[in-house]
């Protein structure tokens, strides 16, 4: 088994949900937030309520509209955004002496070797949810995996507020990965995932059965990158 441990931190819904937490009337409600309406701006963030309509970020604010009419639109308010985000990384950095801050709402935790301090990866991933919730009243996604591309992927599969842990070992790393799309790898954008699908190439398993020759041949780099994210392998330190 894998000895090293990586919690990815994915805050759920980040802007929007610090909309409805300082705002009562919003909570349960569609909420955009982004450009104004009849603007050609796009969507910053939109609230759960909102994405069951199919409003997603960066989608152009008038189809926003359109799926979603009786949704309350806001402006985004960065100083806020950013205010939480500098508490919520307030609240990760006694759990861990390696915390890479990646974007505002989300951050990776190298937590190898904190068991003696907080139990298990569960019991402590169960501990900074709840430390998030109790200090913020905001939830977060965590992802707990071998190294950063897993836990990134496990923070994903279970929002919101879910705790996800990925397998550890080797064979169950690469039957976890293979149902699903390809475009979960990472380095995989939208003209890769053309390209993949031209050549047949729909899940990750049909990527983990192309050799790394092959891969190489036709992406270089990227293919070499693609062969070893398919089956879970990512060495990158945080």
């Amino acid at each position: 088994m894998n000895s090293r441990i990586v919690f990815h931190i994915d805050m759920d819904a980040f802007f929007a949900s610090i909309e409805q937490r300082d705002n009562p009337a919003w909570r349960g409600k569609p909420l955009i937030v982004g450009a104004r309406p009849g603007t050609r701006g796009v969507v910053s963030a939109a609230s759960y309520e909102a994405r069951k309509f199919g409003v997603r970020s960066a989608m152009p604010i008038s189809e926003a509209v359109r799926r979603c009419p009786g949704g309350i639109f806001v402006r985004p308010r960065m100083e806020a955004y950013e205010r939480e985000s500098r508490a919520v990384m307030s609240i990760l950095e006694p759990f861990s002496p390696v915390v890479e801050q990646v974007s505002i709402d989300e951050a990776f935790l190298d937590m190898t070797g904190t068991d003696r301090l907080f139990g298990t990866a569960l019991q402590s991933a169960r501990m900074v949810a709840d430390r998030v919730r109790e200090a913020l009243n905001l939830t977060a996604s965590i992802g707990i995996a071998p190294n950063k591309f897993l836990a990134k992927i496990a923070s994903d599969c279970n929002k919101p507020n879910g705790i996800t842990l990925a397998p550890f070992e080797e064979d169950k790393i690469i039957e976890w990965l293979a149902p699903m799309p390809a475009a979960r790898i990472w380095g995989i954008g939208k003209k890769t995932n053309e390209v993949l699908k031209k050549m047949g190439i729909s899940t990750v398993s049909d990527l983990q059965k192309l050799s790394r020759e092959f891969l190489v041949e036709r992406f270089g780099k990227q293919g070499e990158e693609m062969h070893a994210l398919c089956r879970g392998v990512d060495d990158r330190p945080l």
